[in-house]
């Protein structure tokens, strides 16, 4: 893989210096995992940062027998970095949603990296804040209705991975109980949501191709300024 190739499909390379990228790429390794697969299990964080090249994640939170999700990541994402930083213990692990590849660099050539690219350690800071901006705003909206709380989760999922087809926005058709868990709403309400928003013709679902077509991103926008 090129150097301008992951800079352009990783926006944490995107300002780090070519000779960087020259050095680092080399010691990456591509994986490819089939849908439903766990990518990184509970005792692997830290080892490793995973930059997802094609496909779709989810983040999930363990506690015990139960598993509730916390994230859906897309193209683009990096994940495990935070856990190379502060080398504490995780309860968490990451299943593919789809087909899906991702690069991985070792914990040591990446800590390397970020300590000789000035560059790349402005990104990372950009997207550690851009992280705690998205965690502010799910909490203010704890006390909002269901329906304000999935459509934001539609928004924002259709904002950062949304693909334009035929003149409307789409994403990965993500199972109800996953967007439930991230929306923090219970998956009969999500079920009766999505059913709403879809009599509406604000989405539609294509079940052959596995997305869910956002139809009305801008009438799920209105309704967030409220």
């Amino acid at each position: 893989m090129q150097p301008e190739t992951i800079a352009a499909l990783s926006p944490l390379f995107q300002a780090a210096n070519p000779k960087t990228l020259e050095w680092l790429l080399p010691t990456a390794i591509e994986h490819e995992y089939p849908g439903n697969r766990a990518v990184l299990m509970e005792d692997s964080w830290g080892n490793a940062v995973y930059f997802i090249l094609s496909g779709w994640v989810k983040v999930r939170r363990l506690a015990g027998d139960s598993a509730v999700t916390i994230a859906v990541l897309g193209k683009g994402d990096v994940f495990g970095e935070m856990a190379i930083l502060d080398e504490s213990p995780r309860s968490t692990d990451v299943v593919s949603l789809s087909p899906v590849q991702v690069l991985s660099i070792s914990a040591p050539n990446f800590i390397q990296t970020l300590l000789t690219d000035p560059q790349l350690q402005y990104r990372m800071l950009q997207m550690m804040g851009q992280r705690l901006k998205q965690m502010n705003g799910r909490f203010q909206l704890q006390n909002q209705p269901s329906f304000i709380r999935l459509a934001s989760t539609l928004v924002d999922l259709g904002d950062k991975y949304g693909v334009e087809y035929q003149e409307t926005i789409e994403i990965f058709n993500v199972p109800f109980t996953d967007l439930a868990n991230i929306s923090d709403i219970n998956v009969e309400d999500a079920a009766k949501i999505m059913g709403k928003f879809r009599e509406r013709g604000w989405i539609k679902i294509d079940s052959e191709r596995h997305v869910i077509k956002l139809s009305g991103i801008q009438q799920l926008r209105r309704l967030l300024e409220r």
